[in-house]
């Protein structure tokens, strides 16, 4: 939580923290990835046999030790827009029997070499946990039931020995499942109205939670703040209250997914796009707690929380997603990411998972080449955030000027503030304190007064470029991860369209 005082722009800034005043656990699962069978995210990044850096699976080993670097909880799988015509039996069993088909998202030959169980063997290779969305497109609650029965019983039942056939006798433990994606929208295959939505989300729910009470389930949102998200959440988050007497399966969903991607032309309405999200986060939260308290849900049944399972900078107009949706990223688009991160560290009490769209490839920090990998701009804060802000979210005042321009979209501006500094703070387990600042101004150095650094020995991260408008190509890296210390002593100079990490022990 960061709270903000605005400065005119010659006064001098101050950011303000106490690291005993924390405001709630950071869940990891905010830096989950995601891989969907679009471009080259699956075959040519995660998947590519003949690759020299390939394992004895087919995996890039190069891919998956950059991965590793980030320590990623979780990630969403296959879909995205790709489920609503997927058929899990499709991919799985002898991969020269497994059928080709036509595949409607992205309009090309799905193969169905790369399934179910080898996304499961890569998380295990990862070490991650996989999150798995379901078809309610052309899929149905048979085949979803069926595909839960797969990856998780260990019964004598025929899909659980049908895994077994396939070489897999423990069952996968599948734990969090998305009641579709994207459903409201009218790219999708079988769109459906909230009304229709809300209801089948509703039964599905229940049965899937009777095969397995164990398993979190994720509703789908929309933005979090339209009239589909207000809908589908009064009406699925609810309970049963025989059901919870008896102690079972209570809540039926668990979390609500949104989904947003920002991006702008020019650099400012691009970097400040992400308090679009905080928004939202926010919305979203008051509607979970106006449909528990109109719903009459009790407060023991633990609170549900949101899944941003699809963020990212993106413009389709830039990267058509028709052809692989590979952005190159500028600087710009790393600060913006750098903001992104921030919104999910300060609203962190409302945050159940969030996934960077994607992992690899698309619309990705880290893209592949026949050669290796390539980190791209983005790559870095992500990075730090990964690897640093975890724990819990520390309170945080922000005195600093404003960005007062055009924002994207416009209704940033009446919603919530624009700060030239853009800040974040946590404090993990063994006493840590990590402070986030993303300066966006494009011209202005901010010397700083930092009120609450109480050590003479502070690590400096720093992420900046000759410009916001550089970008990393394969031989050629224009931003990357300085470092450096300071000693605690006087202002700190927060250096023109940069982020920031610094970290201290308290």
């Amino acid at each position: 939580m960061a709270t903000f005082t605005k400065i005119a722009d010659n006064e001098t800034p101050s950011i303000t923290l106490d690291p005993t005043h924390t405001i709630s656990k950071i869940d990891d699962n905010i830096y989950g990835g995601f891989c969907e069978h679009i471009g080259r995210c699956i075959y040519g990044g995660i998947y590519e046999p003949g690759h020299a850096s390939a394992d004895k699976d087919g995996f890039r080993t190069d891919v998956l030790e950059a991965l590793r670097e980030l320590n990623i909880p979780v990630v969403r799988y296959p879909g995205g827009n790709f489920v609503a015509s997927y058929h899990w039996m499709d991919g799985i069993g002898p991969v020269d029997k497994r059928p080709k088909r036509q595949e409607l998202a992205w309009l090309t030959t799905e193969s169905n070499e790369f399934g179910t169980d080898e996304f499961m063997k890569w998380c295990e290779v990862l070490g991650t946990e996989p999150y798995m969305c379901l078809n309610m497109g052309t899929g149905t609650l048979d085949e979803a039931l069926n595909w839960l029965e797969y990856c998780n019983s260990s019964d004598d039942t025929f899909y659980a020995n049908l895994r077994r056939k396939h070489g897999r006798e423990e069952p996968y433990n599948v734990k969090y499942w998305a009641l579709g994606n994207e459903v409201w929208g009218p790219w999708q295959v079988a769109e459906m109205t909230k009304e229709d939505y809300a209801k089948t989300a509703k039964q599905w729910s229940k049965v899937m939670k009777f095969m397995d009470p164990s398993i979190k389930l994720i509703l789908c949102g929309q933005t979090g703040t339209t009239s589909w998200d207000a809908h589908v959440i009064k009406e699925c988050i609810n309970w049963d209250p025989a059901a919870f007497r008896a102690g079972t399966w209570a809540p039926l969903i668990d979390m609500v997914s949104i989904h947003i991607y920002t991006a702008a032309g020019e650099h400012y309405p691009n970097a400040t796009a992400p308090r679009s999200a905080e928004r939202a986060i926010q919305v979203t939260a008051a509607l979970i707690d106006l449909a528990r308290i109109e719903n009459g849900v009790p407060s023991n049944i633990p609170r549900q929380t949101i899944c941003f399972d699809e963020w990212n900078v993106w413009s389709p107009g830039r990267a058509p997603p028709e052809q692989g949706a590979e952005e190159l990223y500028t600087l710009s688009d790393a600060l913006a990411v750098a903001v992104w991160l921030n919104v999910f560290v300060r609203q962190a009490q409302f945050m159940g998972m969030a996934n960077i769209a994607q992992s690899v490839n698309v619309i990705s920090p880290l893209m592949t080449s026949a050669k290796g990998v390539i980190r791209q701009t983005t790559w870095y804060p992500l990075l730090l955030f990964c690897k640093y802000m975890r724990g819990h979210t520390v309170a945080v005042n922000v005195k600093s000027g404003e960005y007062g321009g055009n924002t994207e979209p416009g209704w940033i501006r009446g919603a919530i503030e624009t700060p030239w500094l853009d800040v974040s703070a946590a404090v993990s387990d063994d006493g840590w304190v990590s402070l986030a600042v993303v300066n966006i101004h494009d011209e202005r150095d901010f010397s700083t007064d930092l009120n609450g650094v109480d050590s003479k020995e502070v690590q400096v991260y720093t992420v900046t470029g000759k410009n916001t408008g550089v970008v990393n190509k394969e031989g050629q890296e224009e931003v990357g991860l300085e470092e450096s210390t300071w000693n605690g002593e006087g202002q700190f100079s927060f250096l023109k369209h940069s982020f920031t990490l610094l970290r201290w022990k308290a």
